[in-house]
């Protein structure tokens, strides 16, 4: 059955390469190899300049046969059988691909999926819905959030709001700490607390100061390992706030004091301290 599969995906390579008069591998890049009911495709890494490749409408379950085709900046995979991309590796090396789609398949492992597709730094466009990880809660924000590269979405444009929001959502630690010093507000969340996703629990981690390097210790080393660390704890630990008011109009004017108009009183100052 395997053998058989193999061979037709042989077949249906040679006969793409002759239909479009390709004489030597290295002139090779376009392949259309949808809607052929192929199960196995055999290695494309002889192409070593291909571009574009379409693969959609077949029963292809493994991506090994990609692994080489470092050049490729599209790829079509709709409606396929996939139902994990990250068992052969080989899309995180494609560098240099744009456009992605893998709607219509069985993908199911969010987390998973995504981890390799973040090596897709030049991805704009990635299709996914019509896959059982789609349904998952905060699905569209979670992917916008990992894979900051992506301006279309299931055929949707990634806008300005949804990064803001996907960033307060999964960046929740950083997002109270910038929002602390920016805006005057305070932390409602401990370092170290655990913030549940529909991923699951994301590990707690508490701010670790090395000896010798606390705030205010007049020393040129870095006080944390992670800047993060020292954001979030310069957040709550809020240095002291003082706010001063005079009464103006018993201080006189430079020309009333010239000409002695107004008798100088001493000036009542209201002086307020909070943290």
């Amino acid at each position: 059955m395997a053998e058989a599969a193999d061979a037709a995906g042989r077949q249906a390579v040679e006969k793409q390469l002759k239909i479009c008069g390709f004489k030597r591998n290295a002139d090779v890049l376009v392949l259309y190899l949808g809607g052929l009911g192929l199960r196995s495709i055999p290695s494309l890494s002889l192409f070593r300049k291909l571009r574009y490749l379409w693969i959609h409408n077949n029963k292809i379950q493994d991506l090994s046969f990609l692994e080489k085709n470092y050049c490729l900046t599209e790829l079509y995979l709709n409606n396929n059988e996939l139902t994990d991309i990250d068992i052969s590796g080989a899309l995180k090396n494609l560098r240099a691909l744009q456009i992605l789609l893998l709607h219509n398949n069985q993908l199911k492992q969010l987390g998973e999926t995504v981890k390799e597709l973040k090596g897709l730094i030049s991805l704009r466009t990635l299709n996914l819905f019509h896959n059982p990880l789609a349904y998952e809660a905060d699905y569209r924000l979670y992917v916008i959030h990992s894979l900051p590269s992506v301006q279309l979405l299931d055929r949707k444009p990634v806008t300005q709001r949804e990064r803001e929001l996907a960033f307060s959502v999964f960046n929740f630690n950083k997002f109270c700490a910038v929002e602390s010093i920016a805006f005057g507000k305070r932390v409602d969340s401990l370092p170290g607390t655990a913030i549940w996703h529909s991923r699951g629990t994301w590990p707690a981690r508490r701010p670790m100061v090395p000896p010798g390097r606390e705030f205010a210790n007049h020393t040129n080393k870095v006080p944390f390992e992670n800047p993060e660390d020292a954001v979030l704890v310069r957040a709550m630990t809020r240095s002291v706030m003082e706010f001063s008011s005079l009464d103006w109009n018993k201080i006189p004017t430079c020309q009333e004091r010239r000409l002695k108009h107004k008798a100088e009183e001493s000036p009542e100052k209201l002086t307020i301290q909070f943290r």
